[in-house]
């Protein structure tokens, strides 16, 4: 059956945070690893404005094979746009780790929970389900969002209101427990490679 006729079903969760936060995507079995970046960066709520990286060990294997942005001679990355999802997710409970953000860690598991067949008249990628919002841009990392969600429940807290204002300045309105599926809207990934990569005239 050809790649062009399938969906991988991923559950994608943020590490390290309770409640969790997670989203269930569904995208194109024919997307590279920057497709499927693109496609997360969009169903999480992230910005897209630093570093990521996919990373994982085959079978049996010991090397950390790394996939993301080559920006060093001296790290052995993979990029994104030459490697394709279904030459590594072979089949449904596998898992990979993604990591946006190397200054926050924002640590990220990925699991194949299903390979499907493309509905006739559904657009992809989609979001079917998830909950919480994700942690704003630059806040800390897991520390610092922490310490921020400590600071909203408290109106009386003497950062609150600057922190108000620094969210509103990004998010307008930033509720922690908010989600809905139906609001995601998927950018074009050759689209954002040409924002992030194309020389200036």
């Amino acid at each position: 059956m050809k790649w062009q006729n399938l969906i991988f079903q991923f559950k994608i969760t943020l590490q390290d945070i309770d409640p969790p936060i997670w989203r269930r995507i569904q995208v194109p079995a024919k997307y590279s690893f920057w497709d499927l970046h693109v496609a997360i960066q969009d169903a999480m709520g992230w910005f897209d404005c630093h570093l990521h990286a996919f990373r994982f060990k085959r079978p049996h294997g010991k090397k950390v094979i790394e996939i993301g942005i080559p920006i060093d001679d001296d790290m052995v990355i993979l990029p994104g746009w030459d490697e394709r999802i279904a030459d590594y997710w072979v089949e449904p409970g596998k898992t990979i780790d993604y990591e946006y953000d190397f200054g926050d860690g924002w640590r990220h598991k990925i699991l194949l929970e299903g390979i499907l067949l493309k509905e006739k008249g559904v657009r992809y990628p989609k979001c079917i389900d998830g909950e919480r919002a994700c942690p704003p841009e630059d806040c800390g990392g897991v520390g610092g969002y922490q310490n921020l969600i400590e600071i909203l429940r408290d109106p009386g807290d003497e950062e609150y209101q600057s922190t108000m204002e620094w969210l509103s300045g990004w998010y307008g309105r930033y509720d922690p427990e908010a989600f809905d599926a139906k609001r995601i809207k998927f950018d074009n990934p050759k689209k954002r490679w040409k924002m992030a990569f194309s020389k200036p005239h």
